[in-house]
């Protein structure tokens, strides 16, 4: 990742470097608007770090507004010991990441950066997305069935519209694929793509990640911090699972929405927004309204525009398209080209019912395409559950099984698999050619699951 540091003081420049240089970036710094837009111009650019003032008559603002001007534009942070909230805002107005003041906490500032770098590896993404995601391409656009024809004809006409669409759907049909699909076929598209998770984020944190919060609001809230709302810009916020946020936010959000103003944790001032809000939930908010859950208000005012996504058992003609187009992925991730499906095991993913949709047929299509020896994915190479055959005995069948709340089988299963790899590893002595043997593995899908639970070497044996 490729950084600019913008700053009149030369130490200042040479602290910048050594720090972003020693945690694995490469830096280049500028003394003056000048020379950051000859930068800027001349090779590519992942986030500009720039000081607000820059000599007398100079401004981190000109060096901001011609990042942003970039066809693909860097993720900005403005520094500076002459801010106020006013600077602040118009900085984030002007499309700044964020903004932090002097003198700043070293790790806090490399926190920052990572995140922006994160969220300009997202943009990429999603230009990524913009380019192949259309009807017949992509995870989503594949398939000929009626509703997802249906779904498409929806997505095309509410994109370039400011409307709320409300998407439900069970887990794993994609709703936060169709939330981008809206975002990217909008006017919307040059602009953050910003999801958050309402159902990860306890009643206080989704709060300020929402709306923002001053400086001193809560114990640990050392900066002052916009929300996603006022962060996206003229982009769009994506509110996964909308169904589970508390009642208390709920009245807020409502108001917000109305209103397209935030009021920051721990502030009276109200900040205007221009974020297009989409939402899914896999839950019946009709259902959670009458029973007293989700307020009738809210419900009526994110449901503007309603997106029903069909889980798969019920598109079952797009199955062997969907098998296809995530098999071609792994061909091209394994360097495998040959790999194909037999006739037996196409037929066997058709008619299973698919209780996890979309999701659960990529997994499914990648472990058989990870553990096959060879090209041909047969029938032995999918889970015994969809051949209808019984699970493999253990020591522990038999013996009742509690399931408690919060609960996750994936992460059990991945506990496991993780506990053994380190085991064969230790009882092999490190030789993984050995260690692949004690666990019946090919050396190929050994590695696969090293690197898989962060394991692996650089040194791998040939």
């Amino acid at each position: 990742m490729h950084i600019l540091v913008v700053d009149d003081e030369l130490s200042m420049r040479e602290f910048l470097e050594v720090l972003l240089t020693r945690s694995g970036y490469q830096v280049t710094c500028a003394e003056n608007v000048r020379v950051a837009r000859e930068v800027l111009g001349s090779k590519p650019v992942d986030l500009v770090i720039t000081d607000m003032k820059l000599g007398a008559s100079q401004s981190g603002m000109d060096v901001l507004r011609g990042a942003r001007a970039l066809a693909e534009p860097p993720e900005v942070i403005v520094i500076t010991a002459f801010g106020t909230a006013a600077s602040a805002v118009e900085a984030m107005r002007e499309g700044a990441y964020d903004y932090i003041g002097k003198p700043f906490d070293n790790e806090e500032l490399k926190l920052l950066v990572q995140k922006a770098l994160e969220k300009r590896e997202l943009r990429r993404e999603n230009v990524s997305l913009r380019e192949h995601l259309v009807p017949g391409a992509g995870v989503i656009g594949v398939g000929r069935s009626e509703r997802m024809r249906a779904v498409w004809n929806l997505v095309e006409k509410v994109a370039p519209t400011r409307s709320t669409v409300l998407i439900h759907g069970e887990s794993g049909t994609g709703k936060e694929l169709i939330a981008k699909a809206i975002h990217l076929k909008s006017p919307r598209a040059g602009q953050p793509f910003l999801p958050v998770n309402c159902a990860a984020l306890n009643e206080g944190v989704l709060e300020s990640e929402l709306f923002g919060h001053v400086k001193g609001a809560f114990t640990g809230a050392t900066q002052e911090r916009p929300g996603l709302l006022v962060h996206a810009g003229e982009g769009t916020v994506f509110l996964d699972e909308i169904g589970e946020i508390p009642q208390a936010t709920q009245v807020k959000l409502l108001r917000v929405l109305q209103e397209k103003k935030v009021k920051p944790v721990g502030s009276a001032a109200e900040v205007p927004f221009n974020a297009r809000v989409l939402a899914a939930t896999n839950k019946r908010l009709e259902t959670e309204v009458k029973a007293g859950r989700f307020r009738e208000d809210l419900f009526y005012r994110l449901n503007v525009i309603t997106l029903e996504l069909p889980p798969l058992r019920d598109r079952a003609g797009d199955i062997p398209l969907l098998a296809e187009h995530f098999l071609e992925r792994q061909r091209k991730e394994l360097g495998r080209l040959g790999l194909r499906f037999s006739p037996e095991a196409m037929a066997v993913l058709s008619s299973y019912a698919f209780p996890g949709n979309v999701r659960q047929l990529e997994n499914i299509v990648e472990r058989a395409a990870t553990l096959a020896d060879g090209d041909v994915l047969t029938l032995a190479s999918l889970p015994p559950s969809l051949r209808g055959e019984p699970e493999r005995p253990s020591a522990e069948q038999g013996q009742q099984v509690t399931l408690g709340s919060g609960f996750s089988l994936e992460r059990h299963l991945d506990d496991a698999e993780r506990r053994y790899l380190v085991a064969a590893m230790t009882q092999a002595g490190g030789v993984k050619t050995r260690a692949a043997d004690l666990l019946g593995l090919t050396f190929r899908s050994f590695r696969y699951r090293l690197a898989k639970h962060g394991l692996s070497e650089q040194d791998d044996e040939p």
